[in-house]
């Protein structure tokens, strides 16, 4: 018989991703990970939201971007070349507290990026940014967690921030059981790909998480993304330009 979920709750499950491993076995599965994600488009919302930001006007130069839990470094790439592609001057800074992951977006990084990589909680790290995102990284949080993350980033980004990450739907959660059932993917792969859309959000709780964050629900936007990203903005704000330079 199929397996009965109840996908109303987020669930409690660890997810081997999370846990102690060596290197090569992290790289290896974040590699498989890049992989996911340019199939599925998960980066795609997050290059929306940039081009959202840069019809804004002004814009500071150089628009500086955090991504907070910034793993393999991928989309930092992605959104580094897309700044190139547009002459947007930026300044990108991958903040992630595993020193592992951090390695693996060095080594997978061309020796002519400039992006800057950080050890250590954001939180903690971080002190300004015009632009704040995060992709895929909140359902590995506990709530505490979450709430305070959407403070910061509430007191920290300037001009605006942008949370991608799963939807806690059961079509996801089938589609890609099938998809991860064959074609050599790493190990962790499946098994956690399954148990983070378990761990991950549907609008109510978005809603609920900013509401103890303390943040004003008429100016935080929460959408879907097909397929299957649920994603939370603060959109551009003209107050959050100040007088920095314009492109």
């Amino acid at each position: 018989m199929p397996e009965t979920i109840d996908f109303a709750e987020r669930a409690w499950l660890d997810e081997d991703i999370d846990g102690p491993c060596s290197y090569e076995e992290l790289r290896d599965c974040l590699r498989h990970l890049a992989f996911i994600n340019r199939l599925v488009l998960a980066h795609r919302p997050i290059l929306q939201w940039l081009q959202r930001v840069a019809s804004s006007r002004p814009l500071p130069r150089p628009l500086r971007i955090v991504d907070v839990g910034c793993g393999y470094g991928d989309m930092l790439r992605r959104i580094e070349k897309w700044a190139a592609q547009r002459g947007i001057a930026v300044e990108l800074t991958g903040v992630d507290i595993n020193a592992n992951g951090l390695r693996a977006a060095r080594e997978a990084t061309p020796p002519h990026s400039r992006i800057q990589w950080v050890h250590g909680d954001a939180t903690s790290v971080i002190r300004e940014a015009d632009l704040i995102t995060t992709c895929g990284v909140t359902h590995h949080m506990t709530e505490a967690e979450i709430v305070a993350l959407l403070a910061w980033m509430q007191r920290t980004a300037r001009v605006s921030w942008f949370i991608c990450d799963l939807h806690r739907r059961p079509v996801p959660y089938r589609i890609f059981g099938l998809l991860t059932r064959f074609g050599g993917w790493h190990r962790f792969i499946r098994s956690d790909g399954l148990r983070s859309i378990r761990r991950s959000f549907i609008a109510e709780d978005w809603q609920h998480l900013c509401a103890q964050a303390g943040l004003d629900p008429s100016v935080i936007s929460i959408a879907e993304y097909k397929p299957a990203r649920l994603c939370v903005e603060r959109p551009p704000s003209r107050a959050g330009f100040g007088s920095s330079s314009t492109l």
